[in-house]
C-alpha cells in the first residue's frame, strides 16, 4: 500500500510533467482515496474504462488521455460527462492523466517503445511542441521496403495499417515516429528527410500530401498507437512499489 501523494511524486518523478506545456493538466485529475493498493492503466479516462475501474476495485485509474482539456473549456459535471466522473468520486477512486509526458519520454514513451517494437535503433527526441519533443526519430535495425514495415507495424499495434506512399517495395530505412493524432507532422519529417513517418492518424489530405512530398506514411491508430506508453508506466510502477496493478484494454478502432 503507499499513499496518493507518494504515488502522484513517483510519477513526477518519472515523467518530469512540470517540462510539458500541453494541453490539459498532468497528474492528479480527480481525488479520491488516500490508501492505494490497486491501480488500473487505460489509454483514455472513459466511462467504460472508469466502470471497470470501479469493478475490479481499484483505487486510481491512470490514463494518457485524461478528462479535463483546454480545447474543451469549462464544462459543467452533467450529462454524458458527469457520468464519466461521477462513479470516481462516488467510489473516491483517484485519476492521473499524463499527456505529453507519455508521448515525448525517451524511454517509456509511446513513441520510443513503438520504436524498439519496429527494430529502431539510434532514437532520438523528434518532433517540436512548444520546445519539447513529443516523439523518436531513428535507424531501422535493417532496411526493409515500406510495405514489410507496414505489416510489421500492424503485427506489433494489432490494428489496421494505412500507407500513403509511391512505392511500396521501396528500401525504407530512416523513421520518425509521433503517435496519436500528430497526423500534419509528416512535415516535420520530410524537414528531417527521413524515409518514413509513423502516426496514428491520416486525413485525406495527408495522404496526397506526404506522397507527393516523397515521404512514406503510416497511420496505425490513435488508440492503437498509444497503449504501449501506459503499459510501459505500469510495468515501472510494478517494479518500483508495492501495489496491484492492471491494464483496461478499449475495443476503440479509431
Amino acid at each position: 500500500m503507499i499513499t496518493r501523494t507518494e504515488l502522484e511524486a513517483f510519477f513526477a518523478t518519472v515523467l518530469h510533467p512540470e517540462q510539458y506545456p500541453d494541453y490539459g493538466p498532468n497528474g492528479l485529475q480527480v481525488e479520491g482515496t488516500d490508501h492505494i493498493e490497486t491501480i488500473a492503466f487505460a489509454v483514455s479516462a472513459t466511462r467504460a474504462s472508469i466502470l471497470q475501474a470501479k469493478e475490479h476495485n481499484a483505487d486510481a485509474l491512470v490514463v494518457h488521455h485524461g478528462l479535463f482539456w483546454s480545447f474543451h473549456g469549462a464544462k459543467p459535471i452533467t450529462g454524458v460527462f458527469g457520468q464519466r466522473i461521477i462513479p470516481l468520486i462516488k467510489n473516491n477512486i483517484n485519476l492521473f492523466g499524463y499527456h505529453l509526458p507519455l508521448d515525448g519520454h525517451a524511454d517509456i514513451g509511446n513513441a520510443a517503445v513503438l520504436g524498439h517494437l519496429l527494430n529502431c535503433e539510434q532514437q532520438q527526441p523528434f518532433g517540436d511542441y512548444k520546445g519539447v519533443s513529443t516523439g523518436i526519430k531513428g535507424v531501422l535495425k535493417t532496411p526493409v521496403t515500406a510495405l514489410t514495415l507496414a505489416e510489421r507495424l500492424e503485427t506489433v499495434v494489432r490494428h489496421p495499417v494505412m500507407m500513403a506512399t509511391t512505392d511500396k517495395h521501396r528500401l525504407v530505412n530512416t523513421v520518425g515516429i509521433i503517435t496519436g493524432g500528430a497526423n500534419s507532422e509528416w512535415k516535420t519529417a520530410v524537414e528531417a528527410n527521413l524515409d518514413v513517418f509513423i502516426t496514428g492518424e491520416m486525413s485525406e489530405h495527408d495522404w496526397h500530401d506526404s506522397q507527393e512530398h516523397g515521404i512514406t506514411m503510416l497511420a496505425a491508430g490513435h488508440n492503437a498507437t498509444e497503449q504501449f506508453g501506459i503499459k510501459a508506466l505500469m510495468e515501472e510502477t510494478q517494479n518500483q512499489l508495492d501495489v496491484e496493478c492492471f491494464f483496461i484494454r478499449s475495443e476503440n478502432p479509431a
